[in-house]
């Protein structure tokens, strides 16, 4: 699984890298966790629920909600999703089919059983540089009116650097994916299904970091650093 990443990437970087329409206002985040607001990319859909064009950068509550849940206390268990199995699960499958989203990361923690406990990894690539994890959005709305928009990452099996580690990682995508896994068009859960596998682990590095980001009050640089 995934439970917490980074995004520290200044902002007109983001704006490069996903082609956003204008300069978004966010805070460098060392250490986002489950529940909290996150930054993702996707085709903003209309008022008439059909989709616009372009992308917009928004930001959604880590742990999906689906659309029919009672309680929005579910998206607590649902801040992954496993790529294998999304399409056939009652809470992912329509978010899969049309409300796929990038959530913009410059690294990611997994924890490594280590005698009686667990040592927390940071995970980012050789250049430090920002990626995409393959997300999922939805909308839920409340018997009051309230309106709730969450995501989940989706999640694969390990490559070599991680599988020592966890036995699973999240999808990160290729940028030369992004038009594709965003395409509400794109139904046919073959045409993307390649696009899910483990990220290629020649090109990531990762490094013990402190116990600080056990705690997700901890939020400063001295997260990410080596011990």
């Amino acid at each position: 699984m995934c439970g917490r990443y980074s995004l520290q990437t200044a902002a007109h970087l983001l704006v490069e890298h996903f082609q956003l329409p204008k300069i978004p206002s966010l805070t460098p985040r060392f250490n986002i966790a489950p529940s909290q607001p996150v930054a993702i990319v996707r085709v903003p859909p209309a008022p008439d629920m059909q989709q616009a064009e372009g992308r917009e950068l928004t930001l959604a509550r880590w742990g999906l909600i689906p659309g029919w849940a009672k309680d929005p206390g579910i998206g607590a268990r649902m801040i992954n999703a496993r790529a294998e199995t999304a399409a056939e699960k009652p809470a992912f499958r329509a978010a899969l089919g049309r409300r796929r989203c990038l959530v913009p990361a410059d690294g990611f923690y997994e924890w490594q059983h280590q005698g009686r406990g667990k040592q927390p990894v940071y995970i980012c690539l050789h250049d430090g540089k920002l990626f995409a994890f393959a997300g999922l959005w939805e909308r839920w709305e409340g018997p009051d009116g309230r309106t709730i928009e969450s995501c989940a990452l989706l999640t694969t099996e390990p490559n070599d650097l991680l599988r020592p580690v966890h036995d699973r990682m999240p999808v990160i995508l290729s940028p030369a994916d992004y038009d594709l896994w965003l395409d509400p068009d794109v139904r046919d859960a073959g045409k993307i299904r390649r696009l899910l596998g483990p990220y290629p682990p020649e090109e990531m590095t990762a490094y013990p970091v402190s116990l600080r980001v056990n705690n997700p009050s901890n939020d400063d640089p001295a997260c990410i650093e080596p011990m």
